[in-house]
């Protein structure tokens, strides 16, 4: 089991690191100042100044060929194993709009997985092309309103064949992304056979961002904020048309897309993770050297070694889990590699987020404040331990798996 750095990875991570410390940090803070003042006051609306910063780094990556590293197996991509990009995405997690910077951003590294496995030549051309080049983004809608959406069996909204298509009815929200004004494709899990086995009663589709019948109700709110610009939005779907076409591979293989998606995206998010982690260990050794309270350094107060201490290990114990998931699915595949990632979705948020809480204390009030991003790190850090699955689902499949070893029963 090889999870170490290889010579083909090793340059592209010390060109994102340079690139994520040198400019794109540097740019971070002035790019979330500016949301809201947008002279329309729609704080959905990137300001100039916004999307200078934004589509100026995303030239440079671009020109240095650092450009859509999360796509494995296929001849778009950059050619990288999962493990190799780990250490990719962990240097794009140390800042918040990195991962874009390099086309490496969610949810549109896991739609464009949908597409590119999934798609037909049309839905390539359409929608795949211009994710690939940046141009546009996109939001997958899966969670609803109104039923225990860990559980995908049970999504409701509505689709009903008529004709050559099919109509939709319901809602969902935290459609994350969906509040960016260059969302342009909302990819769809709807309940198309609620008769059908639960496995099967599920379809995936294509839709338009501007369709028809489409309705944003209003921003998710995330502790307070409204995330802005990119947005967690709620939707109404009120006879949505989608012509049949638009279905991903097939009725009733909606279930079987959303898990090849999710896979990858999840353990996108925890390497991403991790380099908060990173981030959040960095700030607090820096502060603690720095500060004194009481005659004395803070590293000389409290447990504060055995904190430093412990974060640097539960952080190196974090990554190899991560690297080891990655390396099931380049050796397993995706399906195999589903325990693992379960695994590593609960274990890395919790220990980015300890470490971010042990950085925010010693920070003190600093800690929680806009002056530092610790607070907007702890926030994200919470919420992805409900995206893509609470850590009890994860936990609900970890033993499972652990219990088949022990009886010849379905558990």
């Amino acid at each position: 089991m090889d999870l170490g750095i290889t010579e083909r990875v090793r340059p592209l991570i010390e060109q994102v690191r340079l690139m994520v410390e040198t400019e794109i940090a540097p740019l971070d803070t002035e790019f979330h100042h500016e949301v809201g003042r947008h002279p329309s006051g729609d704080r959905f609306q990137h300001t100039p100044r916004q999307l200078e910063i934004l589509e100026g780094l995303k030239a440079k990556a671009k020109e240095r060929g650092l450009w859509n590293f999360w796509l494995t197996d296929s001849e778009r991509g950059f050619g990288l194993t999962t493990v190799e990009y780990a250490y990719l995405a962990e240097e794009m997690g140390k800042v918040g709009i990195a991962a874009e910077v390099f086309n490496c951003n969610a949810p549109d590294t896991g739609n464009m997985e949908v597409l590119e496995r999934y798609g037909t030549p049309a839905h390539k051309e359409r929608w795949l092309q211009p994710l690939l080049e940046g141009t546009i983004r996109s939001a997958y809608l899966m969670s609803e309103p109104d039923v225990a959406s860990s559980d995908a069996t049970n999504i409701s909204l509505n689709a009903v064949r008529d004709g050559d298509a099919w109509v939709l009815n319901g809602e969902k929200w935290w459609a994350t992304g969906a509040g960016d004004p260059r969302c342009r494709l909302y990819i769809v899990m709807a309940c198309s056979d609620p008769s059908a086995h639960r496995h099967s009663r599920h379809s995936m589709f294509l839709i338009p961002s501007d369709a028809d019948g489409i309705e944003v109700l209003r921003p998710m709110q995330v502790f307070g904020a409204d995330d802005a610009p990119h947005g967690h939005m709620h939707i109404r779907f009120t006879n949505v048309r989608v012509p049949s076409e638009d279905l991903v591979l097939g009725e009733g293989r909606g279930f079987a897309v959303a898990q090849g998606r999710l896979g990858p995206g999840r353990i996108h998010h925890c390497m991403r993770a991790i380099g908060q982690a990173e981030m959040a260990l960095e700030f607090l050794c820096k502060r603690a050297m720095q500060r004194e309270a009481f005659g004395k350094k803070l590293t000389d107060l409290g447990a504060n070694y055995d904190i430093i201490a412990d974060a640097r290990m539960e952080i190196e114990m974090a990554r190899l889990l991560c690297l080891k998931a990655a390396w099931m699915m380049d050796t397993q595949g995706t399906r195999a590699a589903q325990p693992w990632i379960s695994k590593i979705k609960v274990v890395a948020p919790l220990t980015a987020l300890k470490v971010v809480d042990e950085a925010m204390q010693v920070h003190g009030a600093a800690g929680i404040s806009q002056d530092f991003p610790l607070a907007a790190m702890w926030t994200h850090l919470r919420t992805l331990r409900f995206a893509d699955g609470p850590d009890a689902v994860h936990r609900r499949q970890v033993a499972r798996t652990e219990l088949r070893k022990y009886t010849n029963d379905k558990v």
